[in-house]
């Protein structure tokens, strides 16, 4: 589990831009995604985000993740391989295979799910999500792909407007990633592939699921 704990020691970031907000903060954040068009929850705890996300998938759908620390952090990425639901674990079937253009050919399929979870790099107050990739396996499916998208982040990923979220995800969010990515595939990441999340046009497709914790990178 790719905790934050594991990497900071040896990381330095701007703690700034990690920090709890206050309820002011919060609430116009939550404001602003809802007018941009993201359903918007706000949970107290990790407990209550996991229950929150299986209230939301029908039995019988398509669930591909892409990996998230956060995930990790409220037990879904578990629960999704081992736990009693009814889905359709799509990583469990990518994972399975072991030719590697099929593997590979399948996590691109995947990004159609009906519905892909994920995180992000860092909220705008003003209501914008920023998210980036090395591959892109995860942030691809935001935009379009994915018949439903859930992003599940800690409030500490708020900032204040959208020049401190690139700031947040260039000087917190990137300087960890990088310590996992050499700790588990021993190459360094990258902010190769960058999106900014402006607003969700289709109704009801895109939940954000806040949680007042301090989680992910």
């Amino acid at each position: 589990m790719s905790q934050k704990a594991n990497y900071i020691d040896e990381t330095e970031i701007d703690a700034s831009l990690d920090d709890r907000p206050d309820d002011a903060a919060v609430d116009e954040a939550v404001a602003n995604l809802a007018e941009n068009g993201f359903d918007v929850t706000v949970v107290d705890s990790a407990a209550e985000a996991l229950e929150t996300i299986q209230s939301q998938i029908p039995a019988g759908a398509s669930v591909m993740n892409g990996h998230s620390t956060t995930l990790e952090e409220i037990g879904f990425t578990e629960y999704l391989s081992d736990g009693d639901h009814e889905w359709e674990s799509l990583p469990d079937q990518i994972w399975s295979i072991d030719d590697d253009a099929e593997r590979q050919a399948a996590r691109r399929e995947s990004q159609t799910a009906d519905y892909f979870l994920g995180g992000v790099n860092a909220i705008a107050q003003t209501g914008e999500l920023v998210a980036a990739d090395r591959s892109g396996s995860r942030i691809g499916a935001y935009p379009f792909a994915a018949g439903n998208v859930v992003i599940v982040s800690g409030v500490n990923k708020i900032v204040e407007d959208l020049d401190a979220a690139f700031d947040r995800l260039e000087s917190v969010a990137y300087p960890l990633e990088n310590e996992r990515a050499k700790d588990a595939y021993g190459v360094e990441s990258a902010i190769a592939k960058q999106l900014v999340f402006r607003q969700e046009l289709e109704e009801g497709r895109t939940s954000v699921v806040l949680v007042r914790e301090q989680l992910g990178y």
